[in-house]
């Protein structure tokens, strides 16, 4: 008979140590012009995290927030890759896809603090982000959900025969859910031109995805269930990610059908700002910041020639960027109560349906 761990013996794992810096990488054939931008949205991604955070302690973030600290260059390596017109599909933990789509900040900022301004006037809050505009089709707080949502957006690009291909990224805990088995099949069968990013960064929430998966790899190790290869990547390495990212959405375009990607990488705080993550071993926590993507990426930058004073530029034109963000958000006023009426139903009104 087996006995099931106890409560207390939950998150009491072996520490998993991230895999050294793959310095190959460097050589990837990827022009300086594309990795400029691809330290440039990590760097918008992490001073924008960053600020997020410092408003929160302050009271002016309405709501918890999920940061990607630490899981940027994922993030970045998929929004820089990416054709205009193709579909961003993200969870709760969604502001770094956001901006990575090319989203300003303001408006996602002084969405944070339910202002008028706010992308979509205050009414979304932290994890319900989307713009249309950017071909972010949503955040979203249901574990799971938006991963067949995908596969619709997808279907109408076969059908239309557009090009535009449905990224849908989830967490490594969706991988134990109904709708990512379900998902996965459906894109596999239909041959559907999605590609699913499952972001593990070892924890589901407050559980190791260890302690409650059967194989060390959530995703990947899944994929051959549904005709797929299995393909990790290098989740902290931009290069990597726009790589894969490039072949995936390549194989997608072309009908090729669908890809299931996990992208190895970890969160630097809790699973929320209301979680401090004590139950993570600090010599794992150690080693996975000896990993941070973004002195990692500088450090590679400056390795094949590109100039301090140009790395320099792009951090304090973030900087100035994030200062104007915030100042913008604060400024806005509080929606009108008369806008819990809007867009409730298709036709932007509620009035017809009473």
């Amino acid at each position: 008979m087996t006995t099931m761990p106890s409560y207390e013996e939950y998150g009491n794992h072996t520490p998993v140590f991230p895999q050294p810096v793959n310095r190959e990488n460097a050589r990837l054939p990827i022009p300086e012009e594309v990795r400029l931008k691809l330290f440039r949205v990590q760097q918008e991604i992490r001073q924008f995290e960053k600020r997020a955070y410092d408003m929160f302690l302050q009271g002016l973030v309405k709501g918890t927030s999920h940061l990607s600290l630490g899981q940027e260059a994922i993030a970045a390596g998929f929004g820089v890759a990416m054709r205009k017109d193709d579909w961003t599909f993200a969870t709760y933990r969604g502001h770094a896809h956001t901006l990575a789509r090319g989203v300003p900040m303001t408006p996602v900022l002084a969405e944070l603090l339910g202002r008028e301004n706010g992308l979509m006037g205050g009414k979304g809050g932290s994890m319900h982000l989307t713009s249309v505009e950017h071909g972010v089709m949503g955040s979203y707080a249901i574990i799971g959900a938006h991963l067949c949502v995908a596969n619709g957006a997808a279907w109408t690009s076969q059908y239309n025969d557009t090009g535009q291909v449905a990224v849908a990224f989830f967490g490594d805990g969706t991988t134990n859910i109904g709708a990512f088995h379900e998902a996965v099949n459906f894109a596999a069968v239909w041959n559907l031109p999605t590609v699913f990013v499952c972001e593990n960064n070892l924890y589901m929430e407050y559980t190791s995805i260890a302690d409650v998966s059967p194989v060390p790899n959530p995703g990947a190790d899944r994929a051959s269930a549904y005709g797929l290869p299995s393909i990790i990547v290098d989740g902290n390495d931009a290069d990597a990610v726009y790589m894969v990212a490039g072949e995936a959405l390549e194989k997608a375009r072309t009908g090729g059908g669908p890809s299931l990607i996990e992208a190895q990488t970890y969160r630097h705080h809790g699973h929320s700002r209301a979680d401090p993550g004590t139950y993570r071993p600090k010599e794992e926590v150690d080693a996975w910041n000896e990993r941070d993507p973004l002195p990692m990426y500088h450090q590679r930058l400056l390795e094949i020639g590109v100039g301090e004073e140009r790395l320099t530029a792009v951090v304090q034109e973030t900087a100035s960027a994030v200062e104007a963000a915030t100042e913008g958000a604060k400024n806005g006023g509080l929606p009108n109560l008369d806008s819990i009426y809007t867009d409730v139903w298709d036709d932007g009104g509620w009035q017809w349906r009473n």
